[in-house]
């Protein structure tokens, strides 16, 4: 008989959580300019049970703390957000300013500038999380319940009726876009990881992401992060934009993950092929499916690529974000490899039959889905 020792495992949990914090603290300060970084110094990392407070900065002890609920229970994002607001009261306070600013003054603010880190991701302020679950603004509700509407229709076994839903729902994510590009009032940007950070990618993770930088109205980008099921740092996707497209994207990203892992176990189910020909199915898949997106843009009454441009590089709402969370980026090309252009045939036919529809009724390991 096996004794498991409940202790043991969350206290496991607990020291993977902490090399984790100093892993992203160490990422954190790679970032920065080295007029900073070479004056930073590492702290202690600690988990307690603090009540409702997400963290604290302890200049007396050096110490970073996180609420042990928060870290346990909350996706790393959220948890990398807090560690970078503390991360700036250790800078206001211990490098070049020499200031204690409890009160997230005007020097904080720059230290939080220094580090992109969120000034507000303390005190009350709600995890992203909480955020994207407790958005209600009304009119937004009233696009996703249409959108949500929509894709029941396309769960339709008539093919043309389910195809005509999908395209529907685009267009009406378009046009709300349009509007939201025309509106001059605070928009509210959320940034949240696909996935899980991954030691190693194949070609479909980035043909996917591409999918939703494209046709979803998110921001894309690749990122190192804590995986604490490796205990290294990997790499993963995280997606920016308004909630609601965040919302939408996600639901996108899970449901083309799961279509393509289903369709491929059928496909594969007495062929025995090799996880690198689940890569060319997957990728035909993607293909297929972009070329699906695109036929119906040409269709679409809005103009969708014209549209799609102008909100994409003449939002400055948008670009002053991206501008603040990601100052230095750089672009990587990878190498084509050999592939099977028969399986890839294969992925590219089924992708071209692939229709987003309110298809999934359970939660994926994102959380975040908008239709359940």
């Amino acid at each position: 008989m096996v004794i498991i020792n409940k202790r043991n495992i969350h206290e496991t949990l607990e020291h993977r959580i902490l090399h984790g914090l100093m892993c992203e603290w160490k990422k954190a300060i790679d970032l920065i300019d080295q007029k900073y970084s070479n004056l930073m110094r590492m702290p202690i990392f600690s988990l307690k049970d603090i009540g409702k407070k997400l963290g604290y900065w302890s200049s007396s002890k050096r110490e970073i703390c996180l609420n042990r609920d928060f870290v346990v229970n909350y996706p790393w994002e959220d948890v990398i957000e807090v560690l970078l607001h503390e991360m700036a009261h250790q800078m206001t306070e211990e490098v070049c300013f020499k200031i204690n600013e409890s009160d997230h003054g005007e020097t904080f603010r720059y230290a939080c500038k220094i580090l992109h880190a969120n000034p507000k991701a303390s005190g009350d302020y709600k995890p992203i999380h909480d955020r994207i679950k407790d958005d209600d603004l009304s009119y937004n509700d009233k696009i996703l319940i249409r959108v949500k509407k929509l894709m029941a229709l396309a769960e339709s076994q008539n093919i043309h009726e389910a195809e005509a839903a999908m395209a529907k729902s685009h267009e009406l994510i378009l046009k709300h876009n349009l509007e939201l590009f025309e509106t001059t009032s605070e928009k509210n940007f959320v940034n949240v990881f696909l996935g899980k950070p991954e030691l190693r990618r194949f070609r479909e993770d980035y043909s996917l992401a591409n999918i939703l930088q494209d046709f979803y109205f998110v921001y894309c980008i690749w990122v190192n992060a804590y995986s604490i099921e490796k205990c290294k740092m990997g790499k993963i996707l995280e997606i920016n934009g308004t909630i609601q497209n965040v919302k939408i994207a996600n639901y996108v990203y899970d449901f083309v993950r799961r279509y393509i892992d289903s369709k491929w176990e059928k496909y594969n189910l007495k062929k025995r092929f090799n996880r690198y020909r689940k890569t060319d199915f997957a990728v035909g898949i993607i293909k297929g499916f972009n070329e699906k997106l695109l036929s119906q843009q040409d269709k679409c009454q809005l103009n969708p690529k014209t549209s799609l441009e102008l909100i994409k590089t003449h939002d400055p709402m948008f670009t002053s974000y991206i501008n603040y969370r990601y100052p230095r980026t750089k672009t990587i090309n990878h190498k084509s490899i050999n592939c099977d252009e028969k399986v890839m045939a294969a992925g590219i036919k089924e992708g071209k039959n692939l229709v987003i529809s309110k298809g999934i009724t359970d939660k994926g390991k994102t959380q975040t889905f908008m239709i359940e």
